[in-house]
């Protein structure tokens, strides 16, 4: 065969493969118009749900024939495509080990229209115990696909059980795009390693993620929820009841145990708390935050618990004005390890910054200070009743007192720090009963 035609032959290959998504057969099937139908391809363990009686008519459960195809594909190991369609899921599927259900889109999606692979969920309704939708195993992924529970309402919302729940190792959920999930990804109660969650966008009304029981590095990476997500008609949503429920009742992500979780470019817009890390029976958890975000929260991050190395907040950009009382960072009082902010801003008409209690350490640096909110008066934008305080080479925006020492606080520092306005300085109002480092900050001119 002369060279150019050769070239020409394996170009048409290739592009045929790529066109079925895994390779060799562009055999397709009769369905619905507008779905995407295509057989299962020639390459061994790539897998096509059309071919195991999937009907992707929305209106078909489409469960047991998922399943079939994601079990024939779990005894070589291999992927099972959802073409575009919309699937309906009655149950609970099990992604078995080795297997990567994948859908159409290689990114998160816009709210409407609905299109590529989506999956109608509506098992489990009023019981949050039951099943997940998915299932995910051992070196287990899910990609490319969007979730939508079509039975719940903005006005009347139910509990359901998570869309994804993750044990074992290596499992991966990534490029999808929530609804409206109640209670959305989830890992443990069973040991959980090197869990991948990357590229999630969507609205998580009660739970976005819950992290129990990680023993090795997790990375949470690129995740927004947002209301915004379901407020088209279209889909049965609407914005201002949904804004108000997760305002109330969200927590965005929520970390038991787990040794060194990595979460990276994350984003809530509303929450009641948007970072909250807690004590559960098998420990708590230690971690960074780089370059996250919370608006529109109650508590922007809440501590309740952290292991002694700590918590590491980089690049930060914390708000909160709803509720009572917002705050944009609490320690709680049943802390005792260490929590480092660095190069962090706090914004927003809310009642105050940081409230610290515990033992723990917990340490400001170049970080920025702000309240907007006038009612509260000369609340202080910073107030620790007890554990040990540094803050260093901040800035204190607005002109309230800048920080309170409680009489229990063990150890402080405040160095360095300066204002936003020549008409006041750094104010710090000391209560605490031993000796604190208070130098070279700004003073009144």
């Amino acid at each position: 065969m002369p060279k150019l035609c050769l070239i020409g032959f394996m170009f048409l290959t290739i592009f045929a493969a790529l066109m079925t998504g895994c390779g060799g057969s562009t055999q397709k099937s009769a369905k619905p118009q507008g779905m995407m139908a295509v057989s299962s391809a020639s390459m061994p363990g790539c897998l096509s749900v059309l071919d195991f009686e999937a009907r992707a008519d929305g209106k078909t459960d489409d469960t047991a024939a998922i399943q079939r195809a994601i079990d024939k594909a779990a005894e070589t190991g291999g992927q099972v495509l959802l073409p575009a369609g919309r699937y309906l899921v009655e149950g609970s599927l099990t992604v078995k080990k080795g297997v990567s259900l994948i859908g159409v889109y290689d990114a998160p999606q816009a709210i409407a229209p609905l299109t590529g692979t989506v999956i109608m969920a509506t098992g489990g309704r009023d019981n949050e115990d039951a099943p997940a939708l998915f299932e995910m195993g051992h070196s287990s992924m899910v990609r490319g696909l969007t979730v939508w529970y079509p039975e719940q309402k903005p006005r009347d919302i139910h509990p359901y059980p998570w869309t994804f729940r993750l044990q074992g190792f290596d499992n991966t959920v990534e490029n999808i795009t929530l609804i409206n999930s109640y209670n959305a990804i989830r890992t443990g109660p069973e040991i959980n390693v090197r869990h991948r969650i990357r590229s999630v966008y969507g609205c998580a009304l009660r739970r976005g993620i819950f992290v129990d029981y990680c023993t090795d590095i997790g990375r949470i990476e690129n995740v927004q929820f947002h209301n915004h997500w379901w407020s088209d008609p279209s889909i049965g949503g609407e914005w201002d009841p949904v804004y108000e429920y997760m305002a109330a009742n969200l927590e965005a992500f929520v970390l038991g145990r787990t040794d060194w979780e990595y979460l990276t470019n994350n984003f809530v817009f509303p929450a009641k708390i948007g970072y909250r890390f807690i004590q559960i029976e098998k420990g708590a958890s230690n971690g960074h935050l780089t370059g996250c975000g919370a608006d529109s929260t109650n508590i922007a991050v809440q501590v309740d618990a952290i292991q002694p190395m700590g918590l590491l907040i980089t690049g930060g950009q914390f708000v909160s004005f709803k509720g009572d009382r917002p705050t944009q960072l609490v320690v709680a009082p049943s802390n005792t390890g260490s929590v480092k902010l660095v190069n962090c801003s706090f914004w927003g008409p809310s009642f105050q910054n940081a409230h610290i209690e515990g033992t723990g350490n917990v340490s400001f640096n170049n970080c920025y200070l702000s309240n907007w909110n006038k009612e509260v008066g000369d609340q202080p934008l910073i107030t620790a009743l007890s554990g040990r305080l540094q803050v260093n080479d901040s800035t204190f925006a607005t002109g309230q007192v800048s920080v309170e020492l409680g009489p229990d606080v063990t150890h402080a520092i405040i160095r360095g720090n300066n204002v936003a306005t020549s008409d006041t300085g750094v104010c710090v109002l000391n209560e605490h009963n031993r000796p604190a480092i208070i130098k070279d900050n700004e003073t009144t001119p």
